[in-house]
């Protein structure tokens, strides 16, 4: 008996660890479960380079290339506006003025006073049950030129200027300059000028002060350094000459600045009065580049806002049926707060959809308001990117960084969100989803640290027609500088981003 006890005590003592090993690996796979579980709840934000193949990096660069293209040939408002055309007719749309009537599957475009542009692509579903929008701007802050800009001081020629949105002074001293915009003459012709940008090409420059000479400025706060009435273009220093009947030269007042003019006159058929009949502006002659041994970003003027202009016209060109009518813009005068005919304050975008709703059959006298409170809309519009180099700014929680995809502002603004548009959650779970769905890399984000500063884009005033907006952009650093930096990723992340959303 004693040996049969035993012999059983054994025989249990190996049931039992048989059963204990089992239901410790029972409780290995319930606890890695667990644990896969609750990284679920948590978000990690990473790097979108990380998870991008070859054939997509491929992709990301050559969409890069044809953006860097873009931005050289689309300097200013006028330029950008015909460089879109010419994408948008390549891809089959039409001016508007050309149609009697619109079908389903229609691609057409609306110009506003040559410096915006609006565009559609008809959908399946009637206008009045709202369109799928996005709207960015293709103003930058630049130099104008004022009414009577030319003068002649100490024997150099100079051009007035009057700075246009919020550029810092200072950035715009010596570096080389371009000249760009049109002259109307009395007669109704007009002159386009362009001068700077080819190789050939005679840039301008504003001078500063030498460090021997400058103990006092470098006193000054920085935005005092440089004032606005210092931000005087030189043009010239070559005197004019004349000769009298005998042959002997003749004194001329204001030499230098009579030879601009001869210069201008025999090429542009120009005087000193058709002056205040143009719109010239000054913009840095740099072209757009590759940065850094990646060559991961792009440095170029006028990212904001161009760097979205781009993508959402590239992919509504791409569109062949969306469900609904599929619309972009192109506005002007953002950077200067929307006023004016060119501007998204303007009544134009209502007429243009107005005239799509004329031309698609439908004259309710309500058809226009209820397409606008039916409307979605991305604002695609830039916002700032992390820069380490100054943290303080910013909170890293809440701030967009280069190389992890497409940002959303859901309300810009400044100090309490004053003069912002604050996007609904059921909207922003909505593009969340389509963004998820699309395998679109996608953050969110705020401008800076609340009272840091703040900004604002043409959200608010769609917003105000009754239509869901959220602020939707590439990051960028340096923004509003004469070259400024974005990232590849995050351009190529915003055309699939505006595709998925528009299709």
């Amino acid at each position: 008996m004693a040996l049969k006890k035993s012999k059983e005590t054994k025989e249990a003592k190996e049931i039992k660890k048989i059963k204990e090993t089992k239901a410790n690996k029972k409780a290995d796979v319930s606890a890695s479960a667990g644990k896969k579980d609750s990284l679920k709840l948590e978000y990690e934000d990473k790097n979108g380079w990380l998870s991008t193949d070859e054939k997509s990096k491929k992709a990301i660069f050559d969409f890069g290339d044809k953006y860097m293209a873009y931005l050289d040939a689309s300097k200013t408002e006028r330029e950008c506006v015909k460089t879109s055309v010419k994408l948008l007719e390549k891809a089959g749309f039409v001016d508007i003025a050309e149609k009697k009537k619109l079908a389903t599957g229609d691609k057409v475009y609306y110009v506003n006073k040559k410096k915006s542009i609006y565009a559609a692509v008809i959908g399946k579903d009637e206008l009045e049950g709202g369109i799928n929008l996005t709207g960015a701007h293709i103003d930058s802050p630049r130099l104008d030129l004022r009414p009577n800009p030319l003068y002649e001081d100490s024997e150099i020629a100079l051009f007035k200027t009057h700075y246009y949105g919020g550029l810092r002074k200072y950035q715009w001293t010596t570096i080389p300059l371009s000249l760009h915009g049109v002259v109307a003459r009395t007669d109704g012709t007009l002159v386009e000028i362009n001068i700077g940008e080819e190789e050939k090409d005679p840039v301008f420059i504003i001078s500063d002060l030498l460090p021997h000479l400058a103990a006092k400025q470098a006193r000054k706060p920085l935005a005092e350094a440089i004032a606005g009435e210092d931000l005087n273009i030189i043009v010239g220093t070559i005197p004019a000459t004349e000769k009298d009947e005998e042959g002997n030269e003749q004194e001329i007042s204001k030499a230098v600045k009579r030879n601009i003019l001869q210069l201008l006159n025999e090429k542009y058929g120009i005087t000193e009065r058709d002056f205040t009949s143009a719109e010239l502006e000054i913009v840095p002659a740099f072209k757009a580049r590759s940065i850094g041994f990646d060559r991961s970003l792009i440095g170029s003027y006028g990212h904001d806002d161009r760097v979205c202009a781009f993508p959402e016209l590239v992919a509504l060109s791409e569109l062949k049926l969306p469900q609904r009518t599929a619309v972009c813009i192109l506005s002007d005068k953002e950077e200067v707060g929307s006023q004016g005919n060119s501007g998204m304050c303007s009544q134009n975008f209502e007429l243009f959809l107005g005239m799509l709703l004329e031309l698609s059959g439908n004259t309710s006298p309500f058809a226009l308001q209820r397409l606008l409170s039916n409307s979605k809309c991305l604002s695609a519009d830039v916002t700032a990117a992390f820069d380490p180099t100054f943290p303080s700014v910013s909170e890293k929680r809440n701030v967009a960084y280069l190389g992890h995809g497409i940002a959303f502002s859901k309300y810009t603004g400044a100090r309490g969100k004053s003069g912002s548009s604050d996007a609904n959650a059921e909207f922003i779970g909505e593009i969340r989803g389509i963004f998820e769905n699309a395998g679109v890399a996608h953050q969110f984000c705020e401008l800076g640290k609340v009272d840091e500063g703040g900004g604002g884009t043409i959200a608010y005033i769609l917003a105000n027609k009754g239509m869901e907006v959220i602020d939707c952009g590439v990051p960028v650093l340096s923004m509003h500088a004469p070259y400024e930096q974005i990232s590849k990723f995050d351009l190529y992340h915003s055309y699939l981003a505006y595709k998925a959303f528009l299709g």
